[in-house]
């Protein structure tokens, strides 16, 4: 009986709507890159026209400006690093090159760990909430309606949002990690059988080398 490691059991070629991890990982890449160009273009169009994004004193309660110059640009910084490494995961799955799903992959795992601490500030500091929504301008939206929900309520609905986001999370990680051992595991079988290939002609000629008539 052929013995199966437990962690292959997770592994999987197929993802949502039935398509390959290679196919789901490329349209997760895309995505990505469509929503950070988009964050791209918003920053880019509130550095040129600074005016755009600043909030008067009657509109938000106080003298709120959307973002200074010096956030503004470690935030289209960022934006491009993620174009960046989305267009990598794109081309890598496309092409067949792990390496190049690596980053897309790394940043995967530090945006559900940043998740997965919200979970467990909410859980282990329920009163932040409650402080956070008290902090709000008097004017955002709902903000009385949700200071008037139990604190019980409002932290379990937020735990179980939250819950459901590391679910999807998780499953899209699965897709990019699957997607990457297909392709490693695909070129290291390309490479085994060139070399079992090669290593057959030269077994063949050594053997016919040594039964040549010439050499008895």
């Amino acid at each position: 009986m052929k013995m199966v490691a437990p962690w292959t059991r997770f592994y999987s070629n197929s993802c949502c709507l039935c398509c390959h991890v290679r196919t789901g990982t490329i349209l997760l890449g895309v995505w990505y890159l469509i929503i950070n160009a988009v964050v791209l273009l918003i920053l880019l169009s509130a550095l040129a026209d600074p005016d755009q994004y600043h909030f008067s004193s009657s509109e938000l309660g106080g003298d709120f400006e959307f973002m200074d110059d010096a956030n503004m640009c470690i935030a289209i910084a960022i934006s491009l690093l993620m174009i960046l490494i989305c267009a990598m995961a794109t081309y890598g799955a496309y092409k067949q090159r792990a390496a190049w799903i690596i980053p897309f992959f790394c940043y995967q795992i530090f945006d559900f760990a940043l998740n997965t601490l919200v979970a467990v500030t909410v859980l282990v500091y329920p009163n932040s909430i409650q402080e956070y929504i008290r902090q709000l301008p008097p004017n955002f939206p709902y903000r009385e309606d949700i200071m008037s929900v139990n604190p019980t309520c409002l932290v379990l609905i937020i735990l179980l949002f939250i819950s459901i986001i590391l679910t999807f999370k998780g499953y899209l990680i699965s897709c990019v990690w699957n997607c990457y051992r297909y392709i490693n595991g695909r070129n290291s079988s390309d490479v085994l059988v060139y070399v079992t290939s090669n290593d057959t002609t030269c077994l063949y000629r050594m053997g016919s080398r040594s039964y040549h008539p010439s050499l008895l």
